[in-house]
C-alpha cells in the first residue's frame, strides 16, 4: 500500500504469487489496462499507481460472485478512484511553478504498432485531455480510447447513458478541434528528433529551424525545480532564437538518446551523465507544431525503464 512497505499485486507487473487466489489473478492479468486508464485520465504515473493502489484495495473487498464482467468492474473502480483524484490534482496544479508537462513514460517499442493507443498517450494527446472537464475526459478516454459501452461508462462515471453519450459527442468535438492534424507517422517524428539531436551536438540549428512551423510552441516544465521557460514561446522566430542561446550552455557536456517516449519517438537529453530532459515532438503536415521539454526531476523516473501500458 502506498506510504508502507508491503508489496501487493498493485505494486507489481507479475510474479510467481499473483495466481494464488482469483481477485489476485483478475488484478494482476489486467493491470497494466488499469495503469494506462489512470494515466490517460491524470497524466502522472505517479498519481496513476496510487490509483492502482485504491483500486487494489476495494477490489480485495469484494464478492467476485457478484461480477459479471471483472475487466469492466475493474475499470470502474479504476475511473471513479482517478476522478477523486483528477479533481485533486487540478487543485495542485493551479499552484504549480511554470508549465505543466504530462510525466512522461520511456515504453517498448511495439506500443507504437498499436496506432491508436500510442496516439492515446502521446504528450501532444494528452495535453488535449488536459483541456476536458474531468467527467468528459474519463468518457473520452473510456469510449474512444478502451471502447466501453455506454452504459458501462455510466456506471463508472455516475451518469445515465443518455448523458454519457452527450457527453461523449461534446468531448470528441472537443478533442478533433485540438488534436495533432492527420496521421504522423513515426518516421516524420524521428527524422524532426534527428534534426533536434544534430543541433543539440553540432550547433547547427538549420535542419531544425527548417522543420519549424510558422506558429510552433514550446513549452518547458522544470517544476521550479529546474529552470525552464515559465510560459509558452510561440512562433518559429522566437523558439529559434531560444534554442540558439540554449545551445552554447550545453555545448561539449551532452548526450542525446532516440527513445521511445509516451509510444512516440523522442529524445533523452543528458548532461554530464545525468538524465537533463526529454524532448518529445507534435508533428502536424510534416512540421514541427509543438516542441515539449521536461526538466522536472519529479517527472524523469520513469524514463529509466520501460513501461507496460495496454488496451
Amino acid at each position: 500500500m502506498a506510504g508502507t512497505s508491503q508489496t501487493t499485486p498493485a505494486d507489481r507487473g507479475g510474479s510467481q504469487d499473483d495466481h494464488s487466489d482469483p481477485a489476485t489473478e483478475a488484478f494482476v492479468a489486467h493491470r497494466n489496462l488499469l495503469f494506462t486508464v489512470a494515466y490517460e485520465m491524470l497524466g502522472s504515473a505517479t498519481d496513476a499507481e496510487d490509483v492502482l493502489q485504491e483500486t487494489w484495495l476495494r477490489w480485495a473487498g469484494v464478492d467476485l460472485d457478484t461480477v459479471r464482467n471483472q475487466r469492466a468492474y475493474l475499470v470502474r473502480i479504476t475511473t471513479r478512484q482517478a476522478l477523486v483524484r483528477l479533481r485533486t490534482l487540478s487543485r495542485r496544479r493551479e499552484a504549480y511553478v511554470g508549465q505543466w508537462l504530462p510525466e512522461p513514460l520511456l515504453t517498448a517499442p511495439d506500443v507504437a504498432e498499436d496506432v491508436e493507443l500510442a496516439d492515446s498517450v502521446s504528450m501532444a494527446m494528452l495535453l488535449v485531455l488536459e483541456t476536458l472537464a474531468p467527467t468528459e475526459r474519463a468518457v473520452f478516454v473510456l469510449r474512444e480510447v478502451f471502447d466501453l459501452e455506454y452504459g458501462e461508462i455510466a456506471e463508472a462515471v455516475g451518469k445515465s447513458p443518455d448523458a454519457v453519450r452527450q457527453i461523449a459527442h461534446r468531448a470528441r468535438g472537443h478533442v478533433a478541434a485540438r488534436r495533432p492534424r492527420g496521421v504522423v507517422s513515426p518516421a516524420e517524428s524521428r527524422d524532426a528528433l534527428a534534426a533536434f539531436q544534430r543541433a543539440l551536438e553540432t550547433g547547427d540549428l538549420q535542419s531544425l529551424l527548417d522543420l519549424l512551423a510558422p506558429d510552433v510552441v514550446l513549452l518547458g516544465d522544470g517544476g521550479g525545480v529546474k529552470q525552464a521557460v515559465p510560459r509558452p514561446i510561440v512562433g518559429a522566430d522566437k523558439v529559434g532564437r531560444l534554442l540558439a542561446a540554449g545551445l552554447p550552455r550545453i555545448d561539449g557536456q551532452v548526450s542525446v538518446e532516440p527513445v521511445q517516449i509516451n509510444g512516440c519517438p523522442a529524445l533523452i537529453v543528458r548532461l554530464d551523465g545525468e538524465i537533463d530532459d526529454v524532448v518529445a515532438v507534435r508533428m502536424d503536415d510534416g512540421m514541427i507544431t509543438g516542441l515539449y521539454i521536461v526538466r522536472n526531476p519529479e517527472k524523469l523516473s520513469r524514463v529509466e525503464q520501460e513501461n507496460a501500458v495496454s488496451r
